[in-house]
């Protein structure tokens, strides 16, 4: 297998050869995470304004090593926020404008035959970056869309029998308007599945509205954004996020919330194991992001409709109640009864301090 390092690697904006970095030995702990996340969220906020939200979410998912996929109406600011967020860490970062016309060697690279050296060459595509930036990815064909599935998957791109690792991190961050339907290829469930999780941004507030004025009415506040962590401290936190604790019954807790979506007569297509996965991922992160080393149920609960709304088909019948899938998701983690507290573990708090038994949120 050939390493990313070993073909080429990219700088910040894609264009000179760069090294990946290296391991760094020392690990963290969650006051050096709060640190370092308070920084980077400080940077995204100072460009996105009164979504505080939609910021927390996307540190969750890229601590929680996913890829994230901002759907909402155009002009409420996906697109830059994507950027905010990879323009904050310094790592390499490319963005890809997905058209109709954009084939899938684009995406991923091509092997170009050398004429002095009488060889093939492989040439990376944008997909060889830590961050990747897809604006508007519904408007490629589903051809161009699948060239995405086994980076996403896997960290990993295989041309012509050949298999390329992907730099580490590494994650995709997409963008996809759902009013407008002409010239757009709806994503397949096996590209939603592979997104951690799904977020709208939607409107500001008016008085979020004004502050945009201020500061977006002279200049673009990217021009001025400098990184405030490096993929170094990224590839620590998330060490830390994946050592955080998760009981065995919030395991079972985050089973029974995704096995509901798969039994529920409102659904067509339920959450895959994969979501399981994600869900039980994005609660560590959320977790370490509170500045605790556990999961409370409380975690998986806030994290359900965006983890696992995107992955679900409604039924006819609940599309014509005028039911959506974070609709159908929000009451299925009402119904589902959440753990009762565990006797203390060595290492750990007894049961889960801080939950509200009675929540059903």
């Amino acid at each position: 297998m050939t390493t990313y390092d070993e073909q080429a690697g990219l700088d910040r904006h894609g264009s000179a050869p760069r090294p990946a970095p290296a391991a760094v030995a020392h690990p963290l702990g969650l006051p050096e995470l709060s640190a370092i996340i308070d920084r980077v969220r400080a940077s995204v906020e100072s460009v996105i304004e009164g979504k505080p939200e939609a910021v927390r979410l996307a540190l969750t998912v890229m601590l929680a090593e996913g890829h994230l996929l901002l759907e909402d109406v155009p002009g409420v600011g996906k697109t830059m926020l994507a950027k905010a967020l990879a323009r904050s860490v310094d790592c390499t970062v490319r963005r890809i404008q997905f058209t109709p016309d954009l084939l899938p060697s684009d995406v991923t690279g091509t092997n170009v035959f050398d004429q002095q050296r009488m060889d093939f060459e492989f040439r990376p595509g944008a997909i060889f970056a830590q961050i990747v930036v897809g604006d508007e990815i519904n408007r490629a064909s589903p051809k161009t869309q699948s060239a995405l599935l086994e980076s996403m998957a896997e960290r990993q791109v295989t041309i012509d029998g050949t298999t390329y690792e992907l730099p580490s991190p590494f994650m995709v961050i997409a963008t996809q308007n759902p009013v407008e339907m002409e010239g757009t290829y709806p994503l397949p469930e096996a590209q939603r599945d592979r997104f951690m999780a799904r977020i709208s941004i939607g409107y500001p507030s008016p008085e979020a509205e004004l502050a945009m004025l201020d500061v977006h009415g002279g200049a673009s506040p990217l021009d001025d954004l400098q990184p405030v962590a490096h993929a170094h401290d990224i590839l620590k936190l998330i060490d830390v996020v994946r050592a955080v604790h998760v009981a065995d019954s919030i395991r079972r807790y985050a089973v029974d919330l995704v096995n509901a979506t798969r039994t529920s007569p409102e659904l067509r297509l339920g959450a895959s194991p994969r979501a399981t996965l994600h869900l039980v991922r994005a609660a560590r992160a959320a977790a370490a992001l509170a500045g605790r080393d556990y999961v409370l149920p409380d975690d998986l609960q806030a994290l359900a409709v965006p983890v696992l709304a995107h992955r679900l088909l409604p039924t006819a019948e609940a599309q014509l109640s005028r039911r959506g899938a974070e609709q159908i998701v929000a009451e299925l983690v009402r119904r589902v009864p959440i753990p009762r507290p565990q006797s203390p573990q060595p290492g750990h708090a007894a049961g889960f301090p801080g939950a509200a038994p009675g929540r059903r949120s």
